[in-house]
């Protein structure tokens, strides 16, 4: 008898397994993964991949958006030549003031100011005296901005995110290729120095084939929510789930494996926690009902590539954790990680001797020693750092990478080159705020991630900088 009950139970267990198989193998073949509509391009209008333009000797610019970032950004152009500060917008007054001063402590003429009604920055917009327009306001405006901005004949850059939705992501596409003008997004930490060091290294192959990426933004914003004007960001997060803020992350991810550039983002999955800090800051700081709030207090989305490879971008502004971008990266015989500890990890050959004489010691257990590090990150200092890293520590802007994003596309206007970052890079980085929420609201369904290029993600071969010679 007891014998027979442990055949029973054998077979019940046999039985239960096959059947959870069979469940689990009926559901994948039920659900389908999430799609969006991806317009067809117009008949006529080309795509601006590789975009390049007539090179612009002096770049004449104007400035819409003078709060947090926008008066840093009009002093930093006062260090690059080339420009001309053409025009300064604010709702207030008082903001264009203050940054017509830095113009005049840089010895600069005052710049045509515009202010007080909502709309103003379409008359700066509409002026035929300025070739590139730089905004700089909070991200519910940036869309119309780009839009209009290009339409009026000028080249556009955008602080991130450059769009929320996925209707301002493919409206601010085809306005670029209707146009032919650049719509760059100013992704800072993709000039960082640890990070532009190691893109260096991975593209002259130093890590073999990269295969899995990683990058967040982990920041508690606690101290900040009463910055942002009419409390617009964290009503963002109240209003919406998802990692809403995601292109810091994907930005140097995205560079590193080469995506658009012969590599495509196929889908994603999103996961998140529940939220908590948030909504007790509200009830117990702002003494505020927090009501219905809809951002989870921490964003996790996988992202499978068509190559095989994959990206792991978190999202996390609640928490009190230490301050990171999770920047990795795995190849097939090396290994890279700024956060919270920078380091490297490498096969023993794939370090030079003029960089360690005794790879007896090298293996990729362990990070290489500090020397070895600092060795091949001069090694492989980038040509961008090579030229412009003491200026860039000096003007300054997180530690000197705003700086070199800003010059950056100076640079390339005036020499009529493609922009290190074009409107699909936009569009690819900006599209996890309405595909994670779309995943989330979905029980975690993975979402096909549109391409954004409509079959030219392959045209170009890998991901590389711009030179004049």
């Amino acid at each position: 008898m007891k014998k027979l009950f442990h055949l029973l139970m054998l077979a019940i267990l046999f039985t239960g397994c096959t059947m959870a198989t069979g469940e689990n193998s009926k559901t994948n073949g039920n659900y389908e993964p999430l799609t969006t509509k991806v317009p067809t391009r117009p008949s006529g209008q080309k795509d601006v991949l590789g975009l390049t333009t007539p090179k612009i000797e002096t770049v004449r610019v104007g400035f819409i958006g003078l709060g947090m970032r926008g008066p840093g950004a009009v002093s930093r152009f006062t260090h690059i030549p080339g420009v001309e500060i053409v025009a300064l917008c604010d709702l207030y007054p008082e903001r264009v003031e203050k940054s017509q001063a830095i113009l005049e402590k840089a010895g600069l003429p005052a710049a045509a100011g515009y202010s007080g009604e909502e709309e103003s920055w379409k008359e700066l917009c509409q002026r035929d005296d300025i070739d590139l327009v730089y905004i700089a306001t909070d991200w519910k405006r940036h869309a119309d901005m780009m839009i209009y901005a290009m339409e009026q004949g000028k080249h556009v850059a955008c602080e991130v995110p450059a769009a929320m939705t996925l209707e301002e992501i493919w409206a601010v596409i085809e306005t670029s290729e209707r146009t032919q003008k650049h719509c760059m997004q100013l992704e800072n930490c993709v000039y960082d120095f640890f990070e532009l060091t190691t893109l260096n290294m991975a593209q002259q192959g130093v890590f073999g084939e990269v295969l899995y990426a990683e990058g967040a933004y982990i920041h508690q914003l606690e101290e900040f929510w009463g910055s942002y004007e009419s409390d617009w960001r964290l009503k963002y997060n109240k209003n919406h789930r998802g990692d809403i803020y995601a292109t810091h992350g994907m930005g140097p991810a995205c560079q590193l494996l080469d995506i658009h550039r012969g590599d495509k983002m196929n889908y994603l999955v999103a996961v998140d926690s529940k939220p908590v800090s948030i909504p007790n800051y509200i009830k117990e700081v702002r003494g505020e009902d927090p009501g219905d709030f809809k951002n989870g207090q921490n964003t996790t989305t996988l992202i499978k590539t068509e190559k095989g490879k994959t990206i792991h971008i978190q999202h996390d502004v609640a928490s009190p954790r230490p301050y990171s971008r999770m920047y990795q990266l795995t190849g097939t015989k090396g290994f890279a990680n700024k956060y919270p500890i920078q380091g490297y990890a490498l096969q023993g050959s794939q370090v030079d001797s003029d960089v360690a004489s005794n790879h007896e010691n090298l293996n990729a257990h362990s990070y290489v020693p500090e020397d070895v590090k600092e060795a091949l990150m001069t090694k492989y200092k980038h040509r961008i750092h090579q030229e412009l890293e003491e200026k860039a520590k000096e003007v300054g802007g997180h530690g000197g990478m705003d700086f070199i994003m800003d010059y950056r596309l100076i640079y390339c206007l005036q020499n009529g080159l493609p922009l290190d970052m074009d409107v699909y890079d936009l569009a690819e980085w900006c599209s996890l705020a309405p595909l994670t929420e779309l995943s989330l609201e979905n029980h975690s369904a993975p979402v096909i991630i549109p391409d954004f290029t409509r079959g030219g993600w392959n045209k170009i071969d890998g991901f590389r900088h711009a030179f004049a010679d």
